[in-house]
């Protein structure tokens, strides 16, 4: 199984966030410069994330972006359901016709659900408490912008 780059650059953009220091307000526009990814994809992205809550935007002369919930609140699985189409395999009868019967479906249900168990087990926190390599990797290119979290 592999993550849409949708899901992968949602979860990137969350712990740039969360690497910064409460409350504090970025931009897309950083945000893609970090990752070096397209600001037309980045923007449908967060759009996507502010749908459901764990971004907040904050429009007008000041505004930004920032996490919509503590990232301790914030479970990997969770992000992964926000952005991720889980079917992995199409189960329509139009579509497969042995669907009725089948049983390859119920294991890659169960599959699924492992998966994301154990992403459920992670907090965004965890991916950034007391990593100071990733601040570092983060934050060397930003020197303005305060590490101190």
């Amino acid at each position: 199984m592999q993550l849409t780059s949708f899901t992968d650059y949602g979860l990137r953009a969350l712990i740039y966030m969360a690497s910064l220091p409460e409350s504090e307000l970025t931009s897309i526009s950083e945000v893609t410069e970090v990752y070096g990814v397209s600001r037309n994809h980045m923007v449908k992205i967060i759009n996507q994330l502010s749908r459901v809550g764990l971004v907040d935007a904050v429009r007008g002369k000041n505004g930004g972006i920032r996490l919509g919930k503590a990232a301790e609140d914030i479970r990997i699985g969770d992000v992964v359901r926000a952005m991720e189409p889980l079917a992995l395999v199409n189960c329509s009868p139009q579509f497969c016709h042995i669907t009725p019967s089948c049983r390859l479906k119920i294991v890659l249900d169960n599959a699924v659900k492992a998966f994301l168990h154990e992403l459920d087990s992670h907090t965004l926190a965890d991916m950034v408490v007391d990593n100071t390599g990733l601040q570092t990797l983060l934050f060397m290119e930003h020197p303005a912008i305060s590490v101190n979290k």
